[in-house]
């Protein structure tokens, strides 16, 4: 293991109100897999009111209930601009549930209130009356996707807006066209708590890669052994809905 020299900087957006289902673990995965590449990383906690730093390499967010998304509206409101200017940079974002659904124009209630998004995605969230729930299998540009979704709010792609992935089995994005997520730039967003990342080492080391690409222009991997994600991928790809 080459020693640590090289370090990136990820923010984690609203760790306490939209950190739900375990997505910390996504971050706590970067860090790890991080240092085993032998990158240290240092994680700056993002709250509402506080300035975004915009030398940063990576953007980490989760999902949370609708009373998470209120209380979190207006500050990423606030700072939607600068995330699109970080977007427009290829900084490599990773958007969870509730957060994916604010990345996109607004997510809309039973209840009929309309939460304000950033339209990073072209996408439209409604709350459903069905919960969808279960493991999930899709197929992306990084290989088989295999998470589990918990969330009622269906969401629609705009008609050119990429999804992150296509459904084998489970949901994902509304249970109906059978994509899951959405890509824009370096920017993705998905269903699938889980968490994520420890189920799906090659994505978590494809943003690692983009986040070394941005920081320092290369990215020089370590071999990991990822046989205990090897076997949790396989029992989760067995397991019922």
């Amino acid at each position: 293991m080459k020693q640590t020299k090289k370090t990136l900087n990820l923010v984690h957006l609203y760790p306490e109100q939209m950190n739900i289902y375990g997505d910390w673990g996504n971050v706590l995965t970067l860090v790890r897999r991080a240092q085993w590449h032998g990158y240290d990383v240092r994680v700056v906690p993002f709250h509402p009111g506080d300035h975004l730093p915009l030398d940063t390499d990576l953007v980490v967010g989760g999902g949370g209930q609708d009373s998470g998304q209120s209380v979190i509206q207006d500050d990423l409101l606030r700072i939607g601009s600068d995330l699109h200017k970080l977007a427009d940079k290829k900084v490599p974002m990773l958007m969870i549930c509730g957060l994916y659904q604010l990345f996109g124009h607004f997510f809309q209630t039973k209840d009929g209130t309309r939460i304000n998004g950033i339209s990073m995605f072209d996408i439209e969230t409604y709350g459903g009356d069905h919960r969808m729930i279960g493991n999930v299998v899709s197929q992306t540009e990084f290989g088989e996707i295999i998470g589990y979704e918990n969330h009622s709010g269906m969401t629609v792609l705009g008609e050119n807006q990429k999804p992150f992935g296509q459904v084998v089995s489970g949901d994902g994005n509304n249970g109906k066209d059978r994509t899951e997520g959405a890509i824009t730039k370096r920017v993705f967003g998905s269903y699938l708590h889980g968490s994520l990342l420890p189920k799906n080492p090659a994505f978590a080391d494809a943003l690692l890669q983009y986040a070394a690409l941005h920081r320092y222009g290369s990215f020089e991997p370590e071999i990991i052994d990822d046989h205990f994600a090897t076997e949790a991928r396989r029992i989760a790809r067995q397991r019922p809905r």
